[in-house]
């Protein structure tokens, strides 16, 4: 969806809309849409600034990184951005402080599919797990110790503590 830059209406221009994309535009390979994501989205001309504001909302399936388990994410995310006209980053050398933070459109355009699926590439979790306390899955037999299936009980030392094993006895 690209909007023309010089075509805004001066009080900005308000869409509601929903995005199709692929599974496999997404950053995390396991992740999966369940619906369409959808944007509530404000664009705003301020001088040469183009400043976006907005709400994502979407619901994906994850695979927990410790289990294996499907697990689904509801995404809510806001966003502001704003975005300078690319002539002026080729004039800069060097960004400052207040810049850092802002993009920069082409062509008098703005390509508003990309926005979205940026920010909301940006609300994945860097390692998606199903639950805070997920134990993960044993290392013994295989089973997913949550569901309770795994009964081995592991109490192998390092045997590079042994030595202090017996400093700690003769101490007591």
């Amino acid at each position: 969806m690209l909007i023309d830059i010089d075509r805004l209406p001066k009080d900005g221009l308000r869409l509601s809309s929903d995005f199709d994309f692929l599974s496999l535009d997404l950053v995390e390979e396991n992740a999966v849409f369940l619906e369409p994501a959808h944007a509530e989205v404000v664009v705003r001309m301020l001088g040469d600034e183009v400043l976006v504001r907005g709400e994502i909302t979407a619901k994906l399936s994850f695979v927990c990184s410790r289990c294996l388990t499907p697990y689904e994410l509801p995404v809510r995310s806001k966003f502001d951005l704003v975005y300078l006209p690319e002539e002026l980053e080729a004039m800069t050398d060097e960004l400052s402080d207040e810049e850092i933070d802002k993009m920069y459109y082409r062509d008098r355009h703005l390509d508003l599919r990309a926005v979205i699926l940026e920010q909301l590439n940006l609300t994945f979790p860097a390692k998606p797990l199903c639950s805070p306390d997920c134990e993960g899955i044993c290392a013994v037999c295989g089973e997913i110790v949550r569901d309770g299936g795994c009964s081995c009980v592991v109490r192998e030392s390092d045997p590079r503590w042994n030595k202090l094993k017996f400093i700690v006895k003769d101490k007591r």
